[in-house]
């Protein structure tokens, strides 16, 4: 990345000063719109008199191209370890070939727990529909159905598995209001649905209130995810911090952004123990790269984060007032401008020079920024707890079956013989989660994939060799099997849900 080009000059239109060199910064340039970006951020960095030492390294798409599946080599991974703060423009991941995205891998091989997305509107000088928002949404960033975890069993029936840890759930909970406290902020809402999976987004609501308890000055609120994102659409001003797991996360700040005036404007933290990353949340816009009309906002946002999270709190202030400033007087790129009326639009360049010339002003009507005296908090302890026992008390074998007009009582009947060889109990057949036997009602619809419940017939506990039994039982009948799911008790208490129906 060539960031010292000639573009970018200081106020009196002298050279750039160079940066002091202090805290070491990898910093990656990415694709489409993200080298022009960069440079503006840099400049502004430059400027502030942030004390960075910047090491630049290459990811994304030409990184894919030569080759390297990951989108990232060995050298770039050996920068990030050493400098431990990563600063990040948006990328581009080839369509098709298999490519996985790169964010996803940064984040979870580096362990960035949390994803944190401020989002504040700043009306009257960006429309925003919302005016009043100041909003933090915190997202698990390293499981539920971003584990990736997807497989096709049937011709017709595809699935995706929902990871939820106790320890992921206890450590993004635990920096939530870690992070509530340390910034100030009296409430934490916790967005799941756990009406329906009652396991996994169960478990997730259970590890808030426990841990909720430990926070007694701080207001903790659950939502089902549903109606939290409706109110986040309609009434934004009801949140302060919202923890969630990585989907509704991933959903929620999107929406959140968007109330806020758009993603262009927002920045976002991606929080390890060991590691930090810092990105605009917007894509690489392949489509505006080179035309100087994109917006630096996001990215400058994510190094404002940078700064503050490095002790580096007053430089961070500094950014932050001139930048507001820009927005009090009008200068707006593109994006930020109302659909209707306006002033004129300020192109990426001319944009970064007008906040370059408002270092050392504080904004007149937005709130202005202050220097930060505390770190981001990075730490968490898991609760000691004893390890549950655990029993084996039933097996859901799951089948690939299209045969006899998929007639639900003759699978039954089959496997009700299989079962009885196998010294256990046929318990439920289920089709898409909804039972179909016995009893079953002819308007439900079935697939080709089956889940067909043993249990012992007077609920004793098992053992696997009752289960590989009645795997070959299940094989010698004909019959393909395609997975199964053991069912357990931990301390006595269920660990797998009822069918639907059951």
């Amino acid at each position: 990345m060539q960031v010292s080009s000639g573009i970018w000059f200081s106020n009196n239109g002298a050279a750039m000063p160079a940066i002091r060199t202090s805290v070491p910064v990898a910093v990656a340039a990415g694709d489409g719109i993200g080298p022009e970006i960069m440079e503006a951020v840099l400049f502004l960095l430059r400027e502030a008199g942030a004390r960075l030492d910047i090491r630049t390294i290459e990811v994304g798409e030409s990184v894919y191209r030569r080759g390297v599946t990951s989108g990232i080599d060995p050298d770039a991974w050996a920068t990030l370890r050493e400098t431990g703060i990563f600063l990040k423009a948006p990328i581009t991941t080839p369509q098709g070939g298999g490519y996985k995205s790169l964010n996803v891998t940064i984040r979870k091989t580096l362990g960035l727990f949390a994803n944190v997305r401020p989002c504040r509107t700043y009306h009257p000088f960006v429309e925003a529909p919302h005016p009043g928002i100041d909003m933090v949404i915190v997202r698990e960033n390293e499981e539920d159905t971003y584990a990736g975890i997807e497989h096709r069993q049937t011709a017709e029936v595809t699935q995706c598995l929902k990871l939820i840890t106790s320890p992921g759930t206890e450590k993004i909970i635990r920096y939530a209001f870690e992070y509530a406290k340390a910034n100030g902020r009296n409430k934490v809402t916790c967005l799941t649905k756990d009406n329906i999976m009652k396991v996994t987004d169960g478990l997730f609501h259970k590890v808030f209130d426990r841990i909720s308890a430990e926070y007694p000055s701080i207001v903790a609120d659950h939502r089902i995810i549903d109606i939290g994102a409706a109110l986040i659409a309609r009434h934004p001003e009801r949140f302060d911090v919202v923890v969630c797991p990585n989907l509704y996360g991933d959903i929620v700040s999107d929406i959140a952004a968007e109330q806020t005036g758009g993603v262009g404007l927002a920045g976002s933290m991606n929080i390890g123990e060991h590691c930090a990353m810092f990105e605009a949340v917007h894509g690489s816009a392949p489509d505006i790269a080179g035309k100087d009309i994109a917006n630096p906002s996001g990215l400058l946002q994510a190094a404002v984060l940078m700064l503050q999270h490095i002790g580096q709190g007053d430089v961070a202030a500094v950014l932050q007032n001139a930048w507001l400033s820009t927005l009090e007087d009008g200068i707006l790129t593109a994006d930020m401008q109302p659909e209707i009326g306006g002033g004129a639009v300020a192109s990426t360049r001319a944009f970064t020079q007008a906040v370059a010339q408002r270092l050392g002003k504080e904004p007149d009507a937005l709130r202005p920024a202050r220097p930060s005296l505390h770190a981001m908090p990075t730490s968490w302890k898991p609760a000691a707890r004893e390890k549950p026992v655990k029993e084996l008390v039933g097996v859901d074998v799951f089948l690939d079956w299209d045969q006899d007009g998929r007639y639900p009582p003759v699978l039954g009947s089959r496997l009700e013989s299989v079962a009885e060889a196998a010294g256990l109990k046929l318990v439920m057949i289920t089709n898409r989660g909804v039972k179909v036997y016995p009893g079953g009602h002819p308007e439900t619809f079935c697939t080709d994939h089956w889940r067909c419940r043993f249990r012992d017939p007077d609920g004793s506990v098992m053992d696997n060799r009752k289960v590989l039994t009645l795997l070959s039982l299940v094989d010698q009948a004909g019959l393909d099997f395609i997975k199964t799911e053991h069912l357990y008790t931990f301390d006595g208490e269920r660990g797998y849900s009822l069918g639907q129906g059951e």
